[in-house]
C-alpha cells in the first residue's frame, strides 16, 4: 500500500521548513518515528510513513473535508515547537 497523494504533496514545503530550524531536527525524527506505520523498516522502499488510513484520519480532524488536505508548513513548525517544549 502507498502513502496518499496528500502526503506526498505536503512532505517537500514541510521538509523545507523543519530544515531551516535544525534546533527541531531531534523532534522532528521522532515524530516521523512515531507517526510511521509499526514495521515500516520492513517494507520496500523503508521510508517511515503514516498509515494511509491514519494520514487521512490526522488531515481530516485537523483541516476538515475528507481527510485530502496536507498540512501547512507553520502548522508543523508550530506543532513541533510545542511538543520541544512539552519534553
Amino acid at each position: 500500500m502507498t502513502a496518499t497523494p496528500g502526503w506526498r504533496r505536503a512532505v517537500g514545503p514541510v521538509l523545507v521548513a523543519v530544515a531551516l530550524r535544525p534546533w527541531l531536527w531531534p523532534v522532528a525524527v521522532v515524530t516521523v518515528l512515531r507517526l510511521a506505520r509499526p514495521g515500516w523498516w520492513r517494507r520496500w522502499p523503508p521510508v517511515p510513513r503514516p498509515d494511509p488510513d491514519y494520514w487521512r484520519f490526522r488531515m481530516e480532524t485537523a483541516y476538515g473535508g475528507d481527510g485530502g488536505g496536507r498540512p501547512a508548513p507553520p502548522d508543523v513548525v508550530d506543532y513541533l515547537r510545542w511538543c520541544r517544549r512539552r519534553h
